[in-house]
């Protein structure tokens, strides 16, 4: 069976998810409390851990043959889980063409991306158009604004050592290589992590094994760019975590919304595990406490992310929480004059207001825009996975149909060619195409009667 590692919010849910196909080692402690059996040390061929703001996750495997069936059992959780594949997978090698030059490292061209490389990982001063050997360190979800860090020094890793090119590198230090029947690939130097001679021979020599083969994939394919792993990054929209919900409950106590809180802050992250330790939670979704604790409140300002199903995701800017009850965030915009509104072909004009109504869980929002004495210049309702209000921001990902109400009244539903563009590229799969579809039908018939 293949090795999975994992860790973060989701690693007990998942851990319930793929146990029985796959076999999880190097479990965590509250893993092994959680789970009545052993689990093995033996290193992993797949890692799993949490993205940067925790709404979804990154999955590394040695090649497409055994990260996708993984990602694609990962995924039918819930209808609103997508997964798109990284174009620059951690320890990716490239030769990279330097961009531009900035306060604490440079811009790096990749071709097919751009990373970050601090000045503390290059070996002299960079200018614009330099031509330069990077590995990817650290990698970003495509829906986070951030670029790849960068590194000039070329290694590969896993949780029990770290492999190195060229002898300079600090070395063994703890004598143990000496010991295996295996040695560092020539022109290579381990340096095992904290806690690795916890661990047997056997396990060590496997994890350097591991490491050997990874490098030498490097070596072979110096004339182009090189990953010695493949990566997969999974978003969980707000039923998909409810559906991990009930993985992680049919192990341990498990409150209703357990991952859709934890997603939001480590406060919130701290209130659930509180909350599950010390009583057996019942009832629905606590959505109204959640807010009142954490927020957004009246007055707060918060940001609308329009995830797309291609990845990325786009900042619609900030708005003001102007009301709030048991479901449902009002907030309002002031719009900057210049342009037109998408589909409602309306200048934007100075001292425009646009009004957005945000319900937790509904496939769907309206905003409408008023002039700056409240007449209403039109209604455009956007037809999305479920909207999740965190304490920061609305999130949700766009499913580019939308309905859209002029102000004279006329209806109108656009961009179905882009839903069915999606839907042939492979980003959007038949069932969340087709409920998208269903909820702008709806949308038509209730404008028509309101």
């Amino acid at each position: 069976m293949t090795t999975v590692r994992l860790r973060g919010i989701y690693a007990t849910a998942l851990t319930a998810l793929l146990e029985d196909e796959y076999e999880i080692v190097q479990a965590s402690p509250p893993i092994k409390s959680r789970f009545d059996r052993a689990f093995g040390d033996a290193p992993a061929a797949v890692t799993i851990g949490d993205a940067a703001d925790r709404t979804g996750i990154a999955v590394v495997a040695p090649d497409d043959e055994t990260l996708q069936p993984i990602c694609a059992e990962i995924t039918s959780v819930g209808v609103d889980a997508f997964s798109w594949t990284a174009s620059t997978p951690p320890e990716t090698v490239c030769t990279g063409t330097v961009e531009s030059v900035e306060r604490q490292g440079a811009v790096v061209d990749l071709g097919a991306a751009a990373g970050f490389l601090p000045f503390r990982e290059a070996d002299e001063q960079l200018q614009r158009g330099d031509e330069l050997t990077v590995q990817v360190a650290r990698t970003t979800a495509p829906w986070v604004d951030d670029r790849p860090e960068l590194r000039t020094t070329i290694a590969v890793e896993n949780s029990y050592g770290h492999l190195q090119k060229g002898t300079t590198a600090t070395g063994d230090g703890i004598g143990v290589t000496d010991l295996l029947d295996v040695s560092p690939r020539e022109g290579w130097t381990v340096r095992w992590a904290e806690g690795a001679t916890d661990h047997s021979f056997d396990v060590l020599a496997a994890a350097l094994s591991q490491l050997n083969e990874r490098a030498k994939r490097i070596e072979d394919e110096v004339e182009k760019p090189t990953q010695p792993q493949k990566q997969m990054w999974v978003w969980f929209g707000r039923e998909s975590r409810f559906a991990l919900d009930e993985h992680r409950g049919t192990v341990t106590t498990t409150m209703d919304g357990h991952h859709r809180i934890k997603a939001g802050t480590d406060a919130a992250s701290a209130a659930v595990d509180f909350t599950e330790a010390v009583s057996e939670p019942t009832g629905d979704f606590p959505f109204a406490e959640t807010v009142s604790a954490f927020g957004p409140a009246v007055g707060d300002s918060i940001e609308i992310a329009h995830g797309k199903p291609d990845g990325r995701c786009f900042s619609l800017g900030t708005a003001t929480v102007t009301d709030r009850d048991d479901t449902t965030i009002t907030v309002e915009r002031t719009m900057s004059p210049g342009g037109s509104y998408d589909a409602l072909g309306v200048k934007k004009e100075a001292g425009d207001v646009a009004t957005t109504k945000l319900t937790e869980g509904k496939w769907w929002y309206p905003t409408v825009y008023r002039d700056r004495n409240g007449t209403s210049k039109g209604t455009y309702v956007n037809v999305c996975t479920p909207v999740e209000l965190f304490p920061d921001q609305a999130r949700y990902i766009d499913l580019h149909v939308d309905v859209v109400k002029h102000a004279d009244g006329t209806l109108k539903r656009v961009d179905d060619d882009e839903l069915e563009a999606a839907q042939a590229a492979g980003q959007l799969t038949e069932q969340v195409a087709d409920r998208a579809r269903t909820v702008a039908v709806s949308l038509e018939r209730a404008l028509s009667d309101d």
